[in-house]
């Protein structure tokens, strides 16, 4: 598959508030977009440094001896650590590391993604995202109250739904020049 194809895969993006439920949402989104015919694959951003490898593991010395990328292979799954010294990996990056999918769920990636649903939760006592970030297209929310008549509007209990409008605004990231 060749690059620009690649950046062409549909990706719809979920943001929240730490706590609103995006992970849970995402959780029962799934099953229901696979109903659907759908393959789903997910991208989860965190600001929060991790780290996958346990000291002494092979594939952690591997790292720490200089390897710029470790896979590590099991019979069921396999993971691929690369590792990212002068700057974070952007959302195309990490696109062009996947295999095609029907629709790419990407958790986080605020400014990135071009259509976005925002999980809200009032009792959070945080602002919603919608004021401040223009791609939030639609919210998932208990309460609608604080909510402007622009976006679309959605029960967070209502996965259905919420999928369906998934399937219909997927859509793929603005024009990137391929390199």
């Amino acid at each position: 598959m060749l690059i620009q194809e690649l950046l062409q895969q549909p990706v719809f993006g979920l943001v929240g508030r730490s706590g609103s439920g995006k992970t849970h949402l995402v959780a029962r989104l799934l099953p229901v977009l696979k109903d659907m015919g759908l393959s789903v694959s997910t991208i989860k951003h965190t600001h929060h440094h991790i780290d996958i490898d346990k000291p002494g593991k092979d594939s952690f010395i591997h790292r720490q001896a200089g390897a710029q990328e470790v896979m590590l292979a099991t019979p069921d799954r396999w993971v691929l650590q690369h590792s990212q010294v002068t700057s974070p990996p952007t959302l195309p990056d990490l696109l062009l590391r996947m295999a095609p999918a029907d629709v790419i769920l990407v958790e986080g990636f605020h400014a990135s993604v071009p259509t976005t649903l925002e999980v809200y939760r009032p009792e959070i006592g945080k602002n919603p995202l919608f004021l401040i970030q223009k791609t939030i297209t639609a919210i998932a929310s208990p309460d609608f109250s604080s909510a402007p008549p622009t976006l679309k509007h959605f029960d967070l209990n209502d996965t259905r739904a919420i999928a369906e409008y998934i399937r219909s605004s997927a859509s793929p990231l603005p024009a990137l020049k391929a390199e």
